[in-house]
């Protein structure tokens, strides 16, 4: 078996691997990054595109922000179609001067992925059977294999970075997580097309058929979602059936709006809401999907991992620089604390927007009467505005 090391391995080369990489490489940390993914597959996967300003900083902060400010669109609000009639929701007049940036997760993974590339920092792609070892001793290692070799990476500390399905959370014994979960009864059935967006910021529309959500990526390239049984075939939902349902659901001023085309990709993504705690097993620590999903209703998921990133990263950088080994076990509590208010904003949004088919009559008045109050007051409208834009990071001291 073949030996490496480095001071962290990092599993998973997705934007939280990769910018939790480049964030470590940038303050003279070494780190490795095992991925069993080719990068082709990588940019093939087609995410979320709503990034709150706390990581458009960190990333401007990893030096990664070039082309984000070049291509992104800044959004100032969003409207919410409420059974046929618009509200704006104006995030910069109600949060003091924030926004969000629309900037594709494939186009920040690219652009991270050309950064670690041009400051020669490793990533291995195609390593196969990665395993995490001695998380609890002094000698934390990984394990994996590729093009038929065993390789050994000795290393101090391991960031679990590989998704919901990832092995890092798997390889914690199951008695030493508490798991809690609550699974949609439906899912989202998105296309992604080049065709104008119908609105200059985006959409969430509730409408008595089920929630509809227009987005983008560019001023030429548009994501729409429906909210659709979660057992719905993909394969049924011609691009026409799509078109027609959308504008059905879209108040008339917008359906009229809607310029439609052919799709590039079609797919329908199952909701749920997931956390594991603790985030932290001895020298590993789970990172983004590997430790909570969400709902992609609030725009949560992507911006809850760079938030991980981001106290990761300080804490690490303590460990290094002032050998602050007592913030380690502080991770996952300081994770957890905005990870619950994140998963109780997008599960409320969740409720809100979306027609639950096993509520009766009485739960589905109680819910619109609930959105109602909230869009009707300033006070509720500013509720939404500061979730909405993401919560600040927490300082590490």
């Amino acid at each position: 078996m073949k030996t490496l090391k480095t001071q962290v391995a990092i599993i998973g080369a997705g934007p939280s691997g990769l910018l939790l990489g480049q964030l470590l490489h940038n303050a003279g940390i070494d780190t490795l990054i095992l991925e069993r993914q080719t990068p082709d597959y990588i940019l093939g996967r087609i995410r979320a595109g709503v990034l709150e300003q706390g990581m458009v900083e960190l990333l401007r902060e990893a030096g990664v922000g070039q082309r984000m400010d070049a291509e992104g669109l800044v959004h100032g609000g969003f409207d919410l179609a409420l059974d046929g009639r618009q509200v704006h929701i104006d995030l910069h007049a109600l949060t003091g001067g924030k926004t969000v940036m629309v900037y594709g997760q494939t186009e920040v993974t690219r652009d991270l992925m050309a950064a670690r590339r041009e400051a020669g920092a490793p990533t291995i792609y195609q390593a196969s059977n990665v395993v995490p070892h001695g998380m609890k001793s002094d000698e934390a290692f990984v394990t994996f294999e590729k093009d038929g070799e065993s390789w050994r990476v000795d290393c101090d500390y391991i960031a679990g970075c590989d998704g919901f399905h990832g092995v890092a959370r798997q390889s914690i014994p199951a008695d030493c997580l508490k798991i809690f979960e609550r699974v949609y009864p439906f899912g989202w059935l998105g296309i992604l097309a080049d065709t104008p967006p119908v609105h200059d910021e985006l959409v969430y529309a509730r409408h008595e058929r089920g929630f509809a959500l227009c987005s983008m990526r560019s001023a030429t390239r548009t994501r729409y979602y429906l909210q659709v049984p979660a057992d719905e075939n993909v394969d049924d939902w011609s691009d026409q059936r799509f078109w027609d349902e959308l504008k059905k659901r879209l108040p008339d001023a917008l359906a009229e709006k809607l310029v439609t085309g052919p799709s590039i990709e079609k797919s329908i993504a199952p909701l749920r809401s997931f956390v594991v705690e603790p985030m932290q097993y001895g020298r590993m620590f789970l990172v983004g999907d590997a430790a909570h999903i969400v709902p992609p209703t609030g725009a949560k998921g992507l911006n809850l991992a760079a938030s991980d990133v981001s106290t990761l990263f300080n804490i690490l950088l303590k460990v290094y620089r002032e050998d602050r080994t007592d913030l380690l076990e502080k991770y996952s509590e300081i994770c957890l604390r905005r990870v619950w208010k994140a998963e109780r904003f997008s599960w409320w949004m969740t409720s809100m927007l979306h027609r639950f088919d096993e509520h009766d009559e009485f739960s589905q008045r109680i819910s619109a009467s609930e959105l109602d109050y909230f869009v009707s007051s300033q006070a509720g409208q500013k509720t939404i505005a500061e979730n909405y834009v993401g919560l600040p990071y927490e300082a590490i001291e």
